[in-house]
């Protein structure tokens, strides 16, 4: 027993050393392979560590130290933010109920905001579950507080209703203040029309939808006036405001302000792009790279293309990344394009008019790298980092950045957009695997080769906890006890 837990010590402690200071989850496994906690960290290098350090053990609750001393092994998923890991950890904990999550085994969700239009008068609220009932949702936001800084910041600005009346009167008026103490326009007692109300909510869905991006910009004016008055105080009350806002209405704003265009829209805002950018002529065909991690070793990456502004998804394609270990995402974006464009070189899939990279300056030179070596020449190219949607160009010493309503910029957005959907799809898809199929390394006698074999025969985990154990047995190089070490174990886990 004490031989037991030295060895899982030991294996534990070899993978503490290999995780990156990233933001993202982690996944704890019992020595049956079983998922036992699920967290998320700003950095997975320091919040993991800190769970295996002596003081931990001396000093920490039962609770704690039993779910250390059950740890047999780790896995880990590298995600873009600290919103993005926990929205990915609250899916995971849904999923697989971890024994010592308590956080989120109720199935509490994340913040929605919800507007009703079909109401006489419309009101925005914070619910926790989407509903197909016809009213307009927004979110989910992992940030609550954010979430009712901009409730009580739209019901503000635009005079919403609060009260909880669907159809309030003047009787309804006599008990309330709103329309005196929290700026309500009051159609209830005609105030102001219905009409002149409906215009209003139509204003804050705008809003919203993050297609209004002059309030943001209104709100930091405030701020920076009220600072140059030495009004420290609303200075700082703006402040946290704006930065709410910019977490909920500008996360959105890069996803809803470019809605799909017509042939002719797209063809002009092709135009601009070329304008802006200095290209002799304009990109009619875009391809789009992005890179997404898996569970800090592993990487996929897509390639999305755009014919005329508008999506041509035969021309989608998937990556496994094979030369690059740990998270070096220029290094993957260069073994991806020089794969793609390989193809190029040999005779086969023509070059689009424009590469376009998801990321800044380190990414963009890890591509011109790759096109210079492979001697393609004639194609743009370009780089759009998401954190102030700014163009990097090969040449130019200074980002580009147009505005949010140009759109030449929401050409480029639409494509980077979609090579993130298609990237995360994936990303989603082989970790659920490769969670599930983990389970048969903790199956004694199933090493890499037996393993391969059983997923190359029955194609997931699902469908070998199906077989018979006669049906596992005819698996090259499986014999008839290790199918039924194999079936003991999965129908142990099914009934957990």
């Amino acid at each position: 027993m004490i031989r037991e837990a030295i060895t899982v010590a030991e294996r534990v402690r070899a993978k503490l050393a290999d995780l990156p200071d990233k933001p993202g989850c982690y996944l704890m496994r019992d020595a049956r392979g079983r998922i036992v906690y699920v967290g998320k960290a700003v950095s997975l290098r320091r919040r993991v560590q800190s769970y295996f350090r002596p003081a931990t053990l001396r000093r920490g609750d039962p609770k704690l130290r039993g779910l250390v001393r059950s740890v047999a092994d780790l896995e880990w998923i590298v995600t873009r933010s600290e919103a993005e890991a926990l929205l990915t950890e609250g899916q995971l904990i849904k999923d697989y109920r971890p024994r010592y999550n308590i956080d989120f085994k109720d199935d509490k969700r994340f913040l929605l905001l919800r507007v009703d239009l079909r109401a006489p008068f419309p009101q925005a609220q914070a619910v926790r579950l989407r509903r197909d009932d016809g009213a307009v949702y927004f979110g989910p936001y992992p940030n609550s507080a954010a979430a009712r800084a901009a409730l009580e910041f739209t019901c503000r600005r635009y005079g919403l209703k609060r009260c909880r009346p669907r159809t309030p009167g003047s009787a309804d008026h006599r008990h309330c203040l709103d329309d005196i103490v929290r700026d309500c326009s009051a159609p209830c007692i005609g105030k102001i029309s219905p009409e002149d109300y409906r215009a209003r909510v139509d204003q804050a869905r705008a809003f919203l939808e993050g297609r209004s991006p002059e309030v943001l910009r209104e709100l930091g004016d405030s701020m920076r006036s009220a600072a140059e008055n030495r009004e420290f105080e609303r200075a700082a009350a703006l402040r946290d405001t704006l930065f709410a806002l910019r977490e909920i209405v500008g996360r959105r704003h890069r996803i809803a302000v470019a809605p799909a265009p017509r042939a002719e829209q797209a063809a002009a805002a092709l135009v601009e792009l070329q304008r802006h950018l200095g290209l002799a002529r304009p990109p009619r065909t875009i391809e789009c790279f992005d890179i997404s991690n898996i569970s800090g070793t592993l990487a996929v990456a897509s390639q999305v293309c755009a014919v005329d502004g508008l999506p041509r998804r035969a021309r989608y394609r998937h990556y496994r990344i094979r030369t690059v270990t740990g998270s070096d995402d220029p290094a993957m974006m260069a073994e991806v394009i020089r794969r793609r464009f390989a193809h190029t070189v040999a005779g086969g899939e023509p070059p689009p008019d424009m590469v376009l990279v998801d990321g800044g300056p380190t990414q963009l030179q890890a591509a011109a790298r790759e096109l210079a070596a492979l001697g393609v020449t004639g194609v743009a190219l370009a780089g759009l980092a998401k954190r102030f949607e700014e163009i990097f160009v090969p040449g130019r010493a200074e980002a580009l950045r147009l505005s949010p309503n140009d759109p030449a910029l929401h050409v480029l957005q639409r494509v980077r957009d979609e090579a993130h959907r298609f990237a995360l799809r994936y990303h989603r898809r082989l970790r659920a695997r490769r969670i599930q199929e983990s389970r048969l390394d903790e199956i004694s006698g199933v090493g890499p080769r037996r393993k391969q074999a059983l997923l190359a025969r029955f194609g997931s985990l699902q469908r070998l906890s199906r077989a018979t154990a006669a049906e596992i047995a005819s698996v090259p190089g499986i014999g008839a006890a290790a199918a039924r070490a194999i079936l003991e174990c999965l129908s142990a886990d099914g009934k957990e």
